[in-house]
């Protein structure tokens, strides 16, 4: 089976017949409107209002493939299963069905759909805690799917073949954005959840052959023995300011499984890269390069998956700088180009093809357009130069040290600043008689990732409660400026990105030249004469063609379901969006632009902020 159809499959099972779900697109892996986080990480991150209680134009059951990102795990790549961008499959339910319906379908998915044998498939469940009880539930109906009358043991106990179900605490069986309950921030939703793994078998000695060797061996073991394929998240609670957890007002379901992941299990191959979804880049980096995947997996696993997630960012707009998203996207190439250097080669030749291989691997998202095309090359070929010439000023920096300077510090100020890995920089320590202590190095580079997961943890710190509502204003904000650039510059004028913080909002849109003093200030003007006038902001659901009948305007590249929100400002604004946004434009106060400057050509950006 391939991706696509297995993707396909998937979709196809849950859309149909009584199960009746609604597909809806692929949102963005820039999130526009959340202040919390640089990139969309899961399924349910762009359905949180939905969750929270609010009701979505396509009903109460959805289902589709999101594509995600996760920089917290750019370190774990290079194993036979970790990668930083995935494509989930997820189906959700909006306060109707819940536990039963959920793991039946499932099962009933994994076993009969794609014929996985029961018999390579186990399951975790919530063991419970002091706030949420042990989700008996969940194991009665395991154990019914699988026919098993073993009760539910506890995971931490290891493994036992005959044993279908694990108990585990928060830290494995409890999911929310932000980590464990006392983790989440208030206004962050969670619940218990139910994750199903694939055994590949004792006979391959994964675990034997693992640094856990010594370690007794269980579902949740990094040997690679067990593949989680697949996560139930029971989504009920909600922090509240008090530090507790509140129930919500519906019971939903938020379901996410790997395609990747699933691809292998149905393959039984313990090596996701070996998957049609990863191996044709692993072909091209061996033709590149020269070289082969055995005895190459680790660094080649991380060229193909930093330059997949690099292609889409750069396919969406996104180019590298040192600022959030854009430096994430810089350290994703940089990475790669260090990897490359280690297989011996050049890698501005070698990157293009492989991101262009990515673009054919992916018809479901990418058109293999020219400007495409000529994007990833151009900002590759940038991005590559400007590395090179960083690994200069990194040997020259190494040159001025003198012997005594020659310690573990400075190797890691050397792979921090400027992207030397350790090896180049062992070689280098080497040629002046020094030896470079790699314990010593790891422990300086495991604490730095600690600081840099708990600056990433810290993006979701106040929680949506706090950010609310200073971004649900600044969301409106966003189409008064839109509608009045087209007023003032020209129907020309259309969003193609957009951003907002609880500090200010981030515009992009489509114009060739630098807005002059006088046109910033007339549109800064009429967007507050529409506040001044205290026009209603009305909402109204219908399909997209109707929406597009009337006018409505849509961001530019995104994909929007067959039933739309469109948002109504007098006739002055009319967007399709996802909300939320105030009932009136009084709420705004006064909206002040702060800042102009180019975005890539012919593109323009704007900040705004709101004075009150």
């Amino acid at each position: 089976m391939q991706a696509n159809q297995l993707r396909a499959e998937f979709i196809s099972f849950f859309t149909t017949g009584s199960k009746d779900h609604k597909k809806i697109p692929s949102a963005s892996l820039l999130p526009e409107n959340d202040p919390t986080t640089l990139f969309i990480s899961s399924g349910m991150q762009p359905l949180v209002p939905y969750l929270l209680g609010e009701k979505h134009p396509l009903g109460s059951r959805l289902v589709n493939s999101q594509l995600c990102f996760r920089a917290e795990d750019i370190a774990e790549v290079g194993d036979n299963r970790h990668t930083t961008f995935f494509e989930m499959l997820g189906n959700w339910s909006l306060g109707d069905y819940f536990k039963q319906d959920q793991l039946t379908w499932f099962f009933e998915f994994l076993t009969q759909v794609i014929g996985l044998d029961p018999h390579r498939l186990y399951v975790s469940v919530f063991e419970g805690n002091e706030a949420v009880s042990q989700d008996k539930e969940s194991i009665e109906l395991w154990q019914k799917l699988f026919s098993s009358q073993q009760s539910a043991q506890s995971g931490k106990a290891g493994f036992d073949p005959k044993i279908k179900i694990y108990t585990y605490g928060a830290d494995k069986n409890w999911w929310s954005r932000s980590g464990t309950p006392d983790k989440m921030p208030a206004g962050e939703i969670g619940g218990p959840d139910s994750e199903v793994f694939y055994d590949f078998g004792q006979e391959l000695g994964l675990h034997e052959k693992s640094a856990f060797k010594n370690k007794p061996c269980h579902l949740n073991c990094d040997c690679g023995r067990f593949l989680e394929i697949g996560n139930s998240v029971f989504m009920e609670y909600k922090k509240t300011t008090a530090g507790n957890l509140e129930k919500l007002p519906k019971k939903n379901v938020d379901f996410g499984g790997g395609l990747e992941r699933i691809l292998a299990a149905k393959a039984n191959q313990p090596d996701i890269f070996k998957t049609d979804i990863f191996w044709p880049l692993i072909k091209v980096i061996e033709k590149t390069t020269d070289r082969k995947y055995s005895g190459n997996e680790t660094v080649m696993r991380i060229i193909a998956d930093h330059l997949k997630a690099a292609t889409f960012m750069m396919a969406e707009g996104l180019e590298p700088s040192n600022k959030q998203a854009g430096y994430v996207l810089r350290r994703l190439l940089r990475r790669a180009a260090v990897k490359m250097r280690q297989l011996n080669t050049d890698c501005a030749p070698t990157f293009d093809p492989i991101a262009l291989k990515v673009v054919e691997l992916y018809p479901e998202y990418l058109k293999p357009t020219v400007d495409l095309k000529e994007k990833l090359k151009r900002v590759i070929g940038q991005e590559i130069e400007r590395f090179a010439a960083s690994l200069d000023r990194g040997l020259k920096e190494f040159a001025k040290a003198d012997d005594g300077q020659l310690d573990t510090l400075l190797a890691f100020n050397l792979f921090q600043t400027y992207g030397f890995p350790f090896e180049v920089t062992e070689e280098l320590f080497k040629r002046r008689g020094k030896s470079l202590d790699k314990k010593a190095f790891d422990v300086i580079y495991k604490e730095h990732q600690q600081l840099s997961r708990t600056a990433s943890q810290g993006m979701f710190k106040g929680g949506l409660a706090d950010q609310s509502e200073t971004v649900t204003k600044l969301h409106t904000a966003t189409h008064l400026l839109h509608a009045a650039l087209r007023k003032i510059l020209g129907e020309h004028v259309q969003q193609v990105g957009s951003n907002i913080t609880a500090e200010r909002l981030r515009f992009d849109f489509v114009h060739s030249e630098k807005l002059t003093a006088e046109q910033l200030k007339q549109i800064e003007e009429l967007i507050n004469q529409q506040i001044n006038n205290d026009f209603p902001v009305k909402m109204m659901t219908m399909s997209l063609s109707e929406a597009k009948a009337q006018g409505a305007l849509a961001c530019f590249g995104q994909k929007y379901p067959a039933q739309v929100k469109v948002y109504t400002v007098s006739n002055f604004s009319k967007e399709l969006c996802g909300g939320p946004h105030v009932s009136s434009t009084k709420e705004l106060g006064e909206v002040k632009i702060v800042k102009q400057e180019s975005c890539g050509a012919g593109r323009r950006r704007i900040y705004a902020r709101l004075v009150n």
